[in-house]
C-alpha cells in the first residue's frame, strides 16, 4: 500500500476555536470517520472536527443499531482516526452504557478515550438529566459535546428514529435541555432530528456552538456521515442526507475489474511483475539446461555389489 507524506497546511482545531467561529459567524463543518485513511481524508480537506461515532455499529461493524458497540471497539477505532487527524478537533461518541449506568465509570471511561485513544471531546446523549455527570467529566478535565434532540441510544425508549420537538411541550423540553447542557459547559451541542425553526431557537438562545444534523441549516455547524456522503451504506437515507459522490459504484467498478483481469490472466502484467537481475537468471538458465542428475524418490538406485574381500564392484 501506498503511503504519502502528511499535508500541514491549516492550523489545530480546538474546542476554543469552535466558540470563535460563532462568534464570527462562520459555519463549522463536522464528518465522521472510523479509520486511518478516511480520517487523513476529511482532516486534510479541512474539516473542523472529526467525530468518531458510535454509527461505526452500523456502518462499520454491521450491528443493527448503536447499542451494540462497546468500549473497546470504540476506542479501537478513535486510535486509528487520532493517527490519521492533525489539524482537526477529534470528538468520540461515548457508547451506549458506558456512562449512563454508574457517574464514576462514566467519568473512567470518558478518561480513557482522552488518555488511550486520544480524543480531545467525547460526546454523550441526553439533555437535563445527564448534567450532574456532564459536570463532572468537566471537572475531570475532559472536555464534553453534548447531544439532544433525537438521541439514538434512547431508539427504545422513545420507540424509533423520530423527529423531536414537534409539539410545544417537546420544543420547550428541549430548549431546557439546551440551556442545562449550555450552562453545564459542554464545548459543542449537537442537534439531531428537531425541526428547523426549533433549531434555530436554541442556536441564537446558547453561546455553546451548534451543530445540526437533521435540524436545518440554522446552526452553528453541520455533521454528517462520512459513509453516507459516499454512498457506502446500504438501506435507507435520512431526509437530510445529501450524497456528494458514489464512492459505491467506484469500488464496485474496480473489484469487477479486478475480478475480471484476474481470470482473464490479464493481472499482472510482465510490467508489474518483479525480475531477477541478468546475471543471476542467465546463471538460472544455464542450470536449467543442464541440470545435474538428481533422482527422485520413486527412481531405483543402481545397486552396489561387494567381492569376497569388501571391495566394490559394477553392478551388472
Amino acid at each position: 500500500m501506498s503511503v504519502t507524506a502528511f499535508s500541514h497546511t491549516g492550523h489545530k482545531i480546538t474546542t476554543a476555536s469552535l466558540r470563535d467561529h460563532k462568534l464570527r459567524h462562520e459555519p463549522i463543518t463536522c464528518l465522521t470517520a472510523y479509520d486511518y485513511s478516511a480520517a487523513r481524508i476529511v482532516d486534510e480537506a479541512g474539516i473542523e472536527m472529526v467525530l468518531v461515532g458510535d454509527s461505526l455499529a452500523q456502518t462499520v461493524l454491521g450491528y443493527e443499531n448503536t447499542l451494540s458497540v462497546t468500549m473497546d471497539e470504540m476506542l479501537h477505532h478513535v486510535k486509528a482516526v487520532r493517527r490519521g487527524v492533525k489539524n482537526a478537533l477529534l470528538m468520540a461518541d461515548m457508547p451506549f452504557a458506558s456512562y449512563q449506568i454508574d457517574p464514576l465509570d462514566a467519568v473512567r471511561n470518558a478518561a480513557r478515550f482522552v488518555k488511550e485513544a486520544g480524543a480531545e471531546v467525547v460526546k454523550i446523549e441526553g439533555g437535563e438529566k445527564r448534567v450532574d455527570l456532564i459536570r463532572r467529566i468537566i471537572n475531570a478535565e475532559i472536555p464534553v459535546a453534548g447531544h439532544i434532540g433525537l438521541t439514538p441510544q434512547s431508539v427504545n425508549v422513545v420507540g424509533g428514529y423520530k423527529v423531536q420537538g414537534k409539539d410545544l411541550s417537546g420544543i420547550e423540553q428541549i430548549r431546557r435541555d439546551a440551556d442545562a447542557l449550555d450552562r453545564a459547559g459542554v464545548s459543542c451541542l449537537f442537534l439531531e432530528g428537531v425541526p428547523r425553526e426549533v433549531a434555530s431557537i436554541i442556536t441564537a438562545e446558547v453561546g455553546t456552538p451548534t451543530i445540526g444534523i437533521g435540524a436545518g441549516p440554522d446552526c452553528d455547524g453541520q455533521v454528517l456521515v462520512f459513509h453516507d456522503i459516499l454512498n457506502l451504506t446500504f438501506g435507507h437515507s435520512a431526509k437530510f442526507v445529501r450524497r456528494y459522490g458514489d464512492a459505491a459504484t467506484l469500488i464496485t467498478a474496480a473489484v469487477q475489474a479486478f475480478r475480471a483481469d484476474v481470470k482473464s490472466h490479464q493481472y499482472p502484467s510482465d510490467e508489474e511483475s518483479y525480475h531477477l537481475p541478468k546475471e543471476t537468471k542467465a546463471s538460472l538458465d544455464s542450470l536449467l539446461a543442464n541440470p545435474p542428475t538428481r533422482y527422485s524418490s520413486w527412481q531405483v538406485l543402481p545397486t552396489r555389489k561387494v567381492n569376497g574381500n569388501g571391495d566394490h564392484i559394477a553392478a551388472d
